[in-house]
C-alpha cells in the first residue's frame, strides 16, 4: 500500500472512532434531567424510548476523560453557546462532543482528499488542497447545526399561532396563563410541546413565568414567539385582557407566515439563479474532470507557478471566491424581512 493511501485511511479511521466516541452518549439523558422531569407538573407528550446502546458506546458516554473535557469546555464561555446551539437544534450533545464531531469531520475530509488526490486526481494531494478539505470539514456540521435549527424554527412557528389561539380560547374559559400553556403542551406535537413544557416545568421548579418564558425565548430564536412572551410580560406587569392580546397576536403572526410564503413563491426564481450561479461552475469543472482530464491539465502545470503552487490553483481560488459572493449577493436580495 501506498504510503499516502495508507496515511489516508488511518486519517479516516481516526475521524470514524471520533465520530463514535462523540455520539456514544447523545442519547443519553442526564441524572439531572431525568430527576427535573419527575418535578413537572405534566408529562411529556411521548415517553421516552429506551436506547438501544452496545457495550462499546456505554464505555464511552461513560468516559472518565470525556466527562472531564466536557466540564472544562462547559466552563467556558464559548462551551456554553455550544451547549446552547446544541438545544436549539434539539441534538442531545454535549460540548466535547460537537467538538469531537466536529474533528472527525476535518480528518475525514482531509484522508478523501488524499485518496482521491493518490488515485484521480493528484492536484488534490497538495497542501493548499487538504487545507481547503479542512476548512470544508471544519464547517460542515456546523452547516448540519444550522439546517436543524432553521428547520426547528419553522415547524415552531407554523403551529405558533394555532397554540397561541389554544391558549387564548383556553383562557376565556376560566383557566389561568400556565394552565392555558399545559392544555397547549397535551394538544400539540414537538417542538411546541417540549419547549412549552419545559416552561410549565420550570415554573413547577420555582423559577417566575417570566424567566420561564425568556428562557424559551433563548432556546427558540423565533420573532413571533419573543412577540408573544413580550406580550405575557407586559400583561402581568400593568393588566388587560389577554385573551384580546393573544387574538391580535395570533392574527399578525398567521399573517406574517402568510406573507412570508407569498414572498417566497415571488422570490423562487431568484433563489434558484443563486444556486445556478454557486453550483453550475462547480459540476462543470466535475464533469470535465471525468470525461476529459487532459482540458484541464494546462491549469495544473507546475511549469508556471506562484509561491510552488500552480497559477490555476490560484484561479480557481479566485473563482470560487467570486461564486461565493455571488450567491450571497443574491441570497441577500431575495431575504425580504416581513
Amino acid at each position: 500500500m501506498e504510503p499516502v493511501a495508507l496515511l489516508a485511511a488511518v486519517t479516516a479511521g481516526a475521524g470514524v472512532v471520533l465520530i463514535a466516541m462523540a455520539l456514544a452518549g447523545s442519547g443519553q439523558r442526564s441524572a439531572a434531567t431525568e430527576r427535573l422531569e419527575s418535578y413537572g407538573a405534566i408529562a411529556a407528550a411521548e415517553p421516552a424510548r429506551p436506547v438501544q446502546r452496545t457495550a462499546a458506546g456505554d464505555a464511552m458516554s461513560h468516559s472518565v476523560l470525556l466527562s472531564g473535557l466536557n466540564r472544562l469546555v462547559e466552563s467556558r464561555d464559548w462551551g456554553e453557546e455550544i451547549s446552547r446551539e446544541m438545544a436549539r437544534a434539539d441534538l442531545a450533545l454535549k460540548p466535547i462532543e460537537f467538538i469531537l464531531l466536529r474533528i472527525s469531520a476535518i480528518l475525514i475530509a482531509i484522508a478523501v482528499c488524499m485518496l482521491l488526490g493518490a488515485t484521480l486526481f493528484p492536484p488534490l494531494s497538495h497542501p493548499l488542497a487538504l487545507l481547503i478539505a479542512a476548512v470544508i470539514g471544519y464547517f460542515i456540521p456546523r452547516t448540519w447545526i444550522r439546517r436543524r435549527q432553521g428547520a426547528r424554527i419553522n415547524a415552531f412557528n407554523a403551529q405558533l399561532a394555532d397554540t397561541v389561539t389554544l391558549i387564548a380560547n383556553s383562557l376565556r374559559s376560566g383557566s389561568s396563563f400556565l394552565q392555558s400553556v399545559e392544555l397547549a403542551v397535551r394538544e400539540s406535537e414537538p417542538p411546541i410541546s417540549t419547549e412549552f413544557n419545559r416552561v410549565v416545568r420550570e415554573v413547577s421548579l420555582g423559577l417566575s413565568l417570566e424567566q420561564a418564558l425568556n428562557n424559551l425565548v433563548r432556546r427558540v430564536r423565533s420573532d413571533d414567539l419573543e412577540l408573544m412572551a413580550t406580550a405575557v410580560t407586559i400583561q402581568y406587569q400593568v393588566g388587560g385582557n389577554l385573551a384580546d392580546i393573544l387574538d391580535t397576536i395570533s392574527f399578525t403572526i398567521r399573517e406574517r407566515v402568510r406573507i412570508k410564503g407569498e414572498i417566497r413563491t415571488l422570490t423562487a426564481q431568484q433563489r434558484l439563479s443563486g444556486y445556478v450561479v454557486g453550483f453550475l461552475p462547480v459540476g462543470i469543472l466535475g464533469l470535465l474532470l471525468v470525461i476529459s482530464p487532459k482540458f484541464v491539465e494546462p491549469m495544473f502545470d507546475p511549469r508556471m507557478s506562484m509561491f510552488g503552487v500552480p497559477v490555476g490553483v490560484f484561479l480557481l481560488l479566485l473563482g470560487g471566491v467570486m461564486m461565493l459572493i455571488g450567491f450571497a449577493v443574491i441570497r441577500r436580495i431575495v431575504d425580504i424581512e416581513v
